[in-house]
């Protein structure tokens, strides 16, 4: 069998590489939201996805509204994650009530195989199956996997719709604040979530991201 000259060899992996920069250049045209968590601890920046477009929606119009400004955690459970999005939360918040705040409605679940629960992962907190058979979500609650191993007993269970592209060392802080029977903190830390809109491009490049 002959063998194809090193020329062409080159020239096949130049085109090879050339259409895989420009699929993914034409992939990040445009501009992309993210939401910006901001602590006592730090900054969490959250990248949503937009394969559970009702879920980003919905979370980025909450925050753009002020809905999660000083809320808390409320349920911290180290090695797990950390859940939050309870306005019962709030310092005027009825806190015999605290786990079941919401903004009145449910979402209809949007699972994916693409979306799984790694380290890191952004998921919408729901009822029990015996009162939610239909698994749908929180219209507030959200929690961020804090384990390192990801928790994915709950995929197809509960619904992903982002993912923590930098300050999980401050989810790390927050999850070994020290808490109650319930999971609760001790003391309360409130939180701030801001929208900032920037080119996928710049987003790609800030936050290293090989998969946008």
């Amino acid at each position: 069998m002959r063998s194809i000259p090193l020329y062409i060899t080159l020239l096949l992996c130049f085109f090879s590489f050339s259409e895989v920069a420009a699929q993914k250049s034409k992939k990040l045209r445009g501009k992309d939201q993210l939401a910006i968590i901001t602590s006592d601890f730090g900054e969490i920046v959250l990248l949503l996805s937009d394969k559970t477009p009702e879920h980003k929606k919905n979370f980025l119009k909450l925050a753009q509204e002020g809905f999660y400004n000083g809320t808390t955690f409320h349920r911290v459970l180290k090695g797990f994650m950390i859940q939050g999005g309870d306005p019962n939360t709030r310092s005027d918040g009825d806190s015999t009530r605290i786990g079941i705040g919401n903004p009145g409605y449910t979402i209809n679940s949007e699972f994916t195989d693409e979306l799984v629960h790694d380290y890191g992962a952004v998921g919408a907190a729901r009822q029990n199956d015996e009162i939610n058979p239909s698994k749908s979500s929180s219209g507030s609650q959200f929690y961020i996997v804090e384990a390192k191993e990801g928790a994915h007993h709950l995929d197809g269970s509960y619904t992903v719709f982002g993912r923590v592209i930098k300050g999980m060392e401050v989810v790390e802080k927050i999850a070994d604040l020290e808490i109650d029977d319930d999971g609760e903190p001790l003391n309360r830390y409130e939180i701030n979530i801001k929208v900032v809109k920037q080119k996928k491009r710049d987003i790609a490049k800030t936050f290293d991201l090989d998969n946008f």
